[in-house]
């Protein structure tokens, strides 16, 4: 497994990114685009992982679950 990291400038980024990498692989946004009405219903749809950012607790656990499932399942 692996992880590829980006430094999008825009909500609108996100999207683009999800035609381009690998079928596989599964984006971790911030929570706050699920509120972005069109773009946050296509995020969710897409499959990403959602991570709430004021919660750093919160923000740690989801992190922590989704690399376990990826090592786990031998995801990328």
């Amino acid at each position: 497994p692996y992880v590829i990291v980006c430094n999008h400038q825009a909500s609108l980024d996100l999207l683009g990114m999800v035609e381009v990498i690998p079928e596989r692989c599964v984006p971790i946004a911030k929570k706050e685009l699920l509120y972005l009405g069109t773009v946050g219903w296509a995020c969710w749809l897409s499959g990403i992982i959602f991570i709430d950012r004021r919660r750093k607790a919160d923000a740690i656990d989801v992190i922590s679950q989704t690399a376990r499932t990826m090592l786990r399942d031998n995801v990328r």
